[in-house]
């Protein structure tokens, strides 16, 4: 077969391109996966607030992660196991795949599913309904911990309420948020999904401000790979008067970036609660 420079020049053009989308796929992949095993990692030294303490547990074991026994002040499972975080991003990704893209209906059936009356979450200590003021629970508790936002999502359902996420400013939607970019990365709705699926269970203009943001930042790795500059892109995009998705606070979150990125040599030690607070 005779192949001329054109054709032979057009079909390696093919083969880069094929080449970039899968690798495009192959990171969309590699950031839902990454952000299950950190989680997992994660899990057994969850939520430690008191530093001495923390310090005392890894003067024990260097390296943190996958921490063989629990030491979460607050819930005990099993190394391996996710957090409340991560088991509401797989929920997350498993609506997504069985839709084929975000259905908020969807989402929300499969999140009352998960966290909601039945599910592993429904214990005493966790119930949404318990009254303020009475004995305090013995912790750790034993099992997974369902905390503010859902606890708000499972009330504001059962209440009928069409708009069922609660005010809540916690780091949920950036700890969850690998699916939905990995699906809409590249596509001009990605900011607008994102949003959506947040406000399930967070309806906070500071959350959706600071997930967007978290978006934007995972886009671009998975679109370019690696780059030591994603940090300012993002900026950039942020200092756009047209950009996508513009919010009030999105000033003050590049202001945040800002800091963070002037921080970026030292260490965490050096850093919390000097300079970010440790909550």
């Amino acid at each position: 077969m005779i192949t001329s420079k054109n054709g032979a020049a057009a079909g390696r053009s093919r083969e880069y391109e094929m080449a970039v989308a899968l690798s495009v796929v192959d990171r969309a992949v590699g950031a839902i996966i990454g952000a299950a095993v950190a989680d997992a990692a994660a899990q057994p030294l969850h939520w430690n607030y008191n530093l001495d303490k923390l310090k005392s547990i890894l003067a024990q074991e260097p390296w943190p992660e996958f921490f063989p026994q629990s030491e979460n002040p607050f819930y005990r499972r099993y190394t391996g196991q996710q957090s409340c975080y991560g088991d509401q991003a797989y929920v997350l990704l498993e609506s997504l795949s069985e839709c084929d893209g975000l259905n908020v209906e969807d989402l929300k059936q499969r999140t009352y599913k998960a966290f909601g009356p039945g599910s592993e979450y429904d214990t005493p200590v966790n119930d949404p309904y318990r009254e303020k003021g009475g004995p305090r629970p013995q912790l750790p508790i034993e099992g997974p911990w369902r905390h503010a936002s859902l606890k708000g999502f499972l009330k504001n359902v059962d209440a009928g309420k069409k708009e069922t996420g609660c005010e809540d400013d916690q780091i949920d939607g950036i700890a969850k948020l690998a699916p939905i970019v990995a699906r809409y990365a590249g596509k001009p709705e990605l900011l607008e999904k994102v949003e959506d699926a947040i406000r399930v269970t967070q309806d906070s203009d500071l959350c959706i401000a600071e997930t967007l943001a978290a978006a934007r930042i995972l886009e671009h790795y998975i679109m370019n790979g690696p780059d030591p500059r994603a940090l300012d892109a993002v900026l950039k995009q942020l200092d756009d008067p047209n950009r996508k998705k513009p919010q009030e606070l999105d000033r003050a979150v590049a202001g945040h970036l800002h800091q963070v990125k002037e921080n970026l040599p030292k260490t965490p030690q050096e850093l919390i609660p000097a300079v970010f607070t440790n909550a």
